[in-house]
């Protein structure tokens, strides 16, 4: 078979959902909807937290930067994944692919690593309230967020070097709606076997111990509230962190498989399956989940739809 390396293959060719062609606009109307839906949702979310001085607190901090990469996260695969089905044009520049898979890498670790910083906070709050104030300061905040980022470009920028380094057999067909680093290591003619150890193991780096990072502050919150069997304690608790379970229940459970066990995906429908409910799903309930399960972010509503309705008369 003829090979061909990355200097000189020019595009990949997308194959998009498994639909057919007279459901495309049936699917194009659902996922413009639920794209706009993300983005609105999530802006609300970003400006209630700007606007009211209440919810100035760390919680809310890590919560409009998770809201602001829920919308960049969506934002780079569905207007492609739009565009390509309005068009019917499936291709995409090798250079774009590079691109889109970059930031696809970066914006899912920067949500494990804000999600797990929720966690910490939650834990601070519950386990050592005295203590809140003085351990959760605004430079620990600043650094948490700080940290993410930089440890998710790393991750993000290792694997874009190693890929861009690797051949590229003829067949450029990528059977996905979007750059998927596990889809484009399958097309290529190179040895991929440090490719797929640097997946395995940043993967955990960035999947598996913040989820235990997760687990073990809801294992020492857990133990506090059963110190103090109470129902006004429980309550409190299940207020404080049930938006937060919420996400991680809805993030972990779509992805953790499919990054740490590559090899076990076969079936590429339930890869498509999978890729949507974490890519345009989950960052649409976010904001849901946070203002209908959160009475500060629920009385921020209020007001901003009164302040609305006086400008409006």
């Amino acid at each position: 078979m003829r090979k061909e390396n990355q200097s000189s293959l020019s595009e990949f060719v997308l194959l998009g959902l498994p639909i057919w062609p007279e459901q495309q606009g049936a699917f194009f109307t659902l996922f413009l909807g639920m794209y706009l839906t993300t983005v609105l949702g999530n802006l609300l979310i970003v400006l209630l937290i700007r606007l009211d001085p209440r919810l100035h607190t760390p919680m809310y901090f890590f919560l409009s930067h998770l809201a602001l990469t829920d919308i960049s996260f969506s934002s780079v695969t569905v207007p492609n994944m739009l565009m390509n089905m309005q068009t019917q044009d499936q291709s995409i520049p090798y250079g774009g692919c590079i691109a889109q898979m970059y930031f696809f890498i970066f914006f899912t670790d920067l949500d494990s690593f804000l999600i797990t910083s929720m966690a910490y906070d939650r834990y601070v709050a519950i386990c050592r309230p005295l203590h809140y104030t003085t351990i959760m300061r605004q430079d620990l905040c600043a650094f948490l967020v700080a940290g993410s980022w930089i440890l998710s470009g790393a991750s993000s920028l290792s694997h874009t070097l190693l890929l861009t380094q690797l051949s590229f057999c003829a067949d450029n067909t990528i059977p996905h709606f979007f750059c998927d680093l596990g889809a484009l290591l399958k097309l290529s003619c190179s040895d991929i076997f440090l490719n797929e150890l640097v997946m395995f193991t940043v993967g955990v780096v960035v999947i598996t111990l913040p989820f235990a990072c997760i687990l073990l502050s809801y294992g020492f919150i857990g133990a506090t509230v059963l110190r103090v069997p109470s129902t006004k304690g429980i309550c409190k608790a299940l207020s404080t962190c049930g938006s937060h379970l919420s996400v991680v229940t809805l993030y972990y459970g779509s992805i953790f498989g499919q990054y740490l066990f590559p090899a076990l995906s076969d079936f590429i429908n339930k890869d498509i399956l999978v890729a949507l409910m974490y890519t345009v799903v989950t960052p649409m309930l976010n904001p849901f989940i946070y203002s209908l399960r959160n009475k500060d972010i629920k009385v921020a509503l209020g007001k901003l739809f009164s302040r609305a309705i006086f400008f409006l008369q």
